[in-house]
């Protein structure tokens, strides 16, 4: 072979092994400190509690409430247009996820759709934490303009008029009665003429109707709460270098870098901690603002319209003592929240892309790479710092993250529409 081809090959030879060789060559068993094991054990399904329990939903674990929600869970009909379910934006074969940027519905939303597993956990809902439970939260979609688009009222000549649903929520929440001269419509966050239905009727009746919409939520938030995550490859590491075994096959080498950068150099385990990869807290990380809309305030608005939300754990249709709703009475309240958002889980999210409460990144790439340079925030201050990643850093780090996906640890049938 001549002189100067032999160049060329031994160039790109000495490239390869400059650029590589670290990712080639990490040892198969990292040297774990005790702090990293700890660590790791934390972040393990075997390290998830209980559910923990629902004071604002007293049905929240009665089976036949969850059998009711998981009917409604799945019914176009609870729509304007009766092609608009929950499942419609949270599909299961997505991880409860649509994997579209921003939500669509009867119209197109504000907000990407976030992944419904595990989120029983939380103890805030929506990007912003608006609302404090998962039945409060269930019951937004229901009268959102871009999303289902109906109305408590509609809803009740629905449920009370279909023999099934009647039989199944009279099973759970007691006898359901038509209030007298019931118009066909009516709420009061809808448009003007929903508005001027819903101020006809009497206090007594419109508490009524709100409270049998309550109870919609109730019983879809039961059902959301079987909606739980299966254990990974991770989970299966962590179970073997936390027994000391040295079987520790569950993770190939880079991976393994990837998790020894998850838990220090990264910095991802400072929001992205606990069994659910999430400390259910708000942070601005500099997202930009999705195109053509001003930025979120987050956070900052989130906790005000919480406070409002008379479907929260202090009002009249939650089933909690005042004493037992904690996170809403002491929810912090400060202007470094302006732009803060909710930390998602991590756990699948190797199929729940795009990302970001816009959709604004569509690969796990473009994720790490955020992180890695930490840009100034559009509102505040950005939390996060320049992490100075290499690239083949990057690659393990993101190599890290496609191991956190499995099936869910939910029954079958609970995935899929039941029997009508």
């Amino acid at each position: 072979m001549k002189k100067d081809l032999l160049l060329p090959l031994f160039a790109s030879i000495a490239l390869i092994f400059a650029v590589g060789w670290n990712y080639l060559s990490i040892p198969g068993v990292p040297d774990w400190t005790e702090e990293e094991l700890r660590l790791i054990a934390s972040l393990s399904l075997d390290s998830l509690p209980p559910l923990p329990l629902d004071p604002s939903n007293l049905v929240a674990d009665d089976p036949a409430a969850a059998e009711f929600g998981h009917r409604l869970f799945f019914d176009t009909r609870l729509s304007s247009n009766a092609q608009v379910a929950c499942a419609t934006c949270h599909k299961p074969e997505l991880m409860f996820t649509d994997g579209l940027a921003l939500a669509v519905g009867v119209g197109i939303g504000p907000m990407h759709t976030p992944s419904l597993v595990g989120l029983a956990y939380s103890p805030w809902f929506y990007w912003d934490g608006r609302k404090d439970s998962q039945w409060a939260q269930a019951l937004a979609p229901l009268e959102a303009k871009h999303e289902h688009a109906t109305d408590r009222v509609q809803l009740l000549h629905l449920i009370s008029s279909d023999a099934i649903y009647r039989d199944m929520y009279e099973n759970v929440f007691g006898p359901l009665s038509l209030p007298a001269m019931l118009p066909e419509s009516g709420t009061p966050d809808g448009d003007a003429q929903q508005q001027t239905s819903w101020n006809a009727l009497d206090t007594e009746t419109q508490d009524e109707i709100s409270q049998f919409f309550a109870n919609l939520g109730k019983a879809i938030a039961a059902y959301e709460r079987k909606i739980l995550p299966g254990s990974t490859r991770f989970d299966d590491y962590a179970a073997q270098v936390v027994a000391g075994s040295n079987e520790d096959t569950a993770l190939n080498n880079s991976e393994k870098a990837g998790l020894k950068l998850f838990i220090g150099k990264g910095q991802c385990v400072t929001c992205h901690n606990g069994p659910m990869f999430t400390n259910h807290e708000f942070h601005n990380t500099g997202v930009l603002a999705v195109a053509g809309r001003m930025p979120s305030m987050g956070r900052y608005d989130g906790v005000r319209i919480s406070r409002e939300d008379s479907f929260n754990c202090l009002g009249e249709f939650s089933d909690a003592s005042a004493a037992q709703c904690t996170e809403l009475r002491f929810a912090r309240d400060a202007n470094d929240l302006v732009g803060a958002l909710k930390t998602p889980t991590l756990r699948n999210i190797s199929e729940t892309a795009p990302y970001m409460h816009g959709g604004q990144m569509t690969d796990l790439a473009q994720v790490v790479n955020h992180y890695n340079d930490a840009p100034s925030s559009m509102l505040s201050h950005n939390e996060a710092k320049p992490l100075g990643l290499r690239t083949v850093e990057r690659i393990q780090l993101e190599d890290f993250l496609l191991t956190l996906s499995a099936p869910l640890a939910t029954e079958q049938r609970w995935l899929a529409a039941p029997d009508y």
